[in-house]
């Protein structure tokens, strides 16, 4: 298979001090191209690379990729943060740039158990507090004594596994029962999310839930943003991004379209 140009370069600027596995779980997020292991193997034999990990290091040890400041900092982290949430984290903090491929296999070798799934927020007071038939998620109350186990108030707040906040906004224990946070404040704002489209954090904070630092955005757009690194620590140059998504996906069409005009000529 050929790749494009810059995933090639991807590949060489970022081999050094990853194993293979880190390796394949970075560019296929990247890019989401297909590598396996035994395929970056072949490929970094082929073009001469050279990862300059160490092999045979005990569970557990600093390595390269995970050096003892990162460690440390995780291990005294990781408590109410999933690989996700942890992976923006060390980046926006360190400055690296650790995927959530890298964190949940670091996690899992080391049997490492965040309990962000329905991890409840201690202290935070719920939502809807003093809060009376907003949004259309008014209480539908079990009838005393059925109330499940695990059962909690309209407007409690948790995280979820990827490290949002989530509001219950009705009963039940379903996961259509609770309702990003962000979204929620959005909507109060300006009305429903219209379809295809997503609210996003403008400086990339996801416990900032100021009005003017939730964006919405396309999912076009949102994608395009990712792709090209358009989405920044300040709002005002994310929302420079979007207009810059706007004018790459247009180019793109203006390319697409004068290929058929090509091919059909």
């Amino acid at each position: 298979m050929r790749y494009a140009p810059e995933t090639h370069q991807f590949i060489a600027d970022h081999v050094k001090g990853r194993t293979t596995n880190d390796l394949v779980n970075l560019v296929n997020e990247k890019f989401g191209t297909d590598f396996t292991e035994s395929k970056m193997r072949a490929y970094k034999t082929n073009h001469k690379l050279k990862s300059g990990t160490p092999v045979g290091l005990p569970a557990g040890s600093p390595t390269s990729l995970f050096p003892e400041e990162i460690k440390t900092f995780i291990n005294q982290n990781y408590v109410g943060i999933g690989p996700k949430a942890m992976a923006s984290l060390l980046n926006q903090t360190f400055g690296t740039d650790y995927t959530r491929g890298q964190l949940k296999a670091y996690y899992g070798n080391r049997g490492i158990n965040s309990g962000v799934d329905g991890q409840f927020i201690p202290g935070h007071e719920p939502f809807n507090k003093g809060m009376k038939g907003t949004g259309g998620w008014e209480p539908t109350q079990f009838k005393k004594g059925n109330k499940p186990a695990n059962w909690v108030p309209l407007g409690s707040e948790r995280i979820n596994g990827d490290g949002y906040v989530d509001v219950k906004v009705q009963d039940g224990t379903l996961q259509k029962n609770w309702k990003g946070k962000h979204i929620l404040i959005w909507e109060q704002r300006n009305g429903p999310v219209p379809k295809g489209h997503a609210i996003i954090f403008g400086d990339g904070d996801r416990r900032n839930f100021e009005i003017d630092n939730l964006i919405k955005v396309s999912r076009r757009q949102l994608s395009t943003m990712n792709s090209k690194g358009l989405i920044q620590k300040n709002a005002d140059l994310t929302r420079t991004g979007v207009i810059v998504a706007d004018i790459i996906m247009k180019s793109s069409e203006r390319k697409r379209s004068k290929k058929r005009d090509v091919l059909e000529s």
